[in-house]
């Protein structure tokens, strides 16, 4: 039997592979500028945690001129008040983050919004340096198909807001028996302040953490209200 062959073929249908892959990904990525994601590896493992219990899974997607302009202005002052302005990394708080976690056991996250659609939608939940490594990867690439609109609308529709909840759409629906494009400031900035753990800092009935945040976010949402960037962002259509 031959074998001096067999390497050089593997190799070449391994580079055959990856570069169908590459390009599978590649109009995936691109499909998604218009086309809405139908479920992410977040969803499927938040629905796997309700089996067996009383609780539903509940996802509903809108449109970005179906949500609330307080909405959108909450997340950004709750989650990234620079999103207009970066290109995707907050640089800045990426340092701070870093010396900050060096001292403390409690760890500081400096995840913009594009980063956090990038994990929610392409990655999986948790810390390794592979998952980050691609996270840095799949940021870069939404901020140049996307533009910031359609990751902000992203966003707001796969973000987890409670156990088992998934967008702005589902909770209000949920907590507020309304729809996104309803919901007024105190609303928004409530829904927005679970983000950080949707699970723990629960909306209704609302975890003091969570009405602290609230009040913080509200206190932002009123400063960044005068920024024309975030101005034109929020009420765009």
């Amino acid at each position: 039997m031959n074998t001096k062959g067999i390497v050089p073929r593997t190799w070449r249908r391994l580079k055959r592979v990856l570069l169908v892959l590459f390009i599978a990904h590649l109009l995936y990525l691109i499909l998604l500028r218009w086309v809405n994601p139908p479920i992410t590896v977040t969803m499927i493992s938040s629905w796997f945690s309700l089996w067996g219990t009383d609780k539903k899974f509940h996802k509903t997607w809108v449109d970005y001129d179906e949500i609330s302009q307080h909405s959108k202005l909450a997340v950004l002052a709750s989650e990234d008040q620079l999103f207009p302005d970066h290109n995707g990394f907050d640089f800045k708080s990426i340092e701070k983050a870093m010396k900050h976690n060096q001292k403390s056991k409690k760890i500081r996250g400096a995840s913009t919004i594009s980063q956090q659609v990038a994990k929610n939608v392409f990655l999986w939940q948790g810390r390794s340096w592979i998952r980050k490594g691609l996270e840095v990867y799949f940021t870069f690439m939404i901020e140049k198909l996307w533009g910031k609109e359609r990751i902000l609308e992203m966003y707001l529709n796969v973000a987890q807001t409670g156990d088992g909840i998934f967008g702005v759409e589902a909770a209000a629906q949920q907590y507020y028996h309304k729809s996104a494009a309803s919901l007024n400031r105190e609303q928004s900035a409530m829904i927005a302040a679970c983000l950080p753990n949707p699970v723990k800092y629960t909306v209704n009935p609302p975890a003091r953490i969570t009405a602290w945040r609230q009040r913080r976010i509200l206190t932002q949402m009123r400063f960044l209200a005068g920024d024309p960037d975030i101005s034109a962002l929020v009420s765009s259509k």
